[in-house]
């Protein structure tokens, strides 16, 4: 089964550099494209790490809201950076997912942190690279995108176009063309 796992969308992380997401992640999410969707959400207090380094967000009820309907979707709540705990671990299992497709915020914190943990526990796990933000901008989102594409492997950090509607089988990608972060171009054989 293939999971998209929706990172901390929550209204704390929405602001000018991130206003669009909240449109392309609904799209996303309506997309029937996974078996299952999961969301985690960021909750700070004063004796969590976080708060300690001086970052006062999340703190509450109005600024860890997710800024869209969840509909029946599991929502995980978390005080660390990474998402990779006992609880998740367990969802995995009882759903008997295969492949984890990681989306959501911020791509320099917790969804590195969430990936590089499910990476170094053997899962199954892909970046869709067209829908992780940073509230900071552009350049520091395609900085971790390389380390990612270091860390976990190319083939693991993807546009959300190579990602198919379920029932769709694809026997054969050919990467002989390059692509740009901006416009992707992709020569891919398909078939079904």
């Amino acid at each position: 089964m293939n999971l998209l796992l929706v990172i901390d969308f929550q209204n704390e992380f929405i602001n000018e550099q991130t206003k669009n997401s909240v449109n392309e992640l609904s799209n996303l999410i309506n997309s029937n494209k996974y078996d299952d969707i999961l969301f985690t959400r960021f909750i700070n207090s004063v004796n969590n790490p976080c708060f300690k380094t001086g970052w006062t967000g999340c703190l509450d009820e109005e600024s860890i809201k997710i800024p869209i309907d969840t509909k029946s979707y599991t929502v995980l709540d978390k005080s660390t950076y990474s998402a990779y705990n006992d609880e998740l671990i367990n969802y995995l299992k009882e759903h008997n997912i295969d492949n984890i497709y990681i989306v959501g915020f911020d791509i320099d914190c917790c969804v590195l942190a969430t990936a590089l943990n499910l990476f170094e526990n053997n899962y199954n796990t892909y970046i869709l690279k067209d829908y992780v933000y940073s509230c900071l901008n552009d350049n520091i989102k395609n900085e971790v995108i390389d380390i990612l594409e270091r860390c976990i492997g190319e083939d693991h950090v993807i546009w959300s176009f190579l990602i198919h509607k379920k029932g769709v089988n694809y026997h054969s990608i050919n990467w002989s063309s390059s692509f740009s972060r901006g416009s992707p171009s992709i020569n891919c054989l398909l078939s079904s």
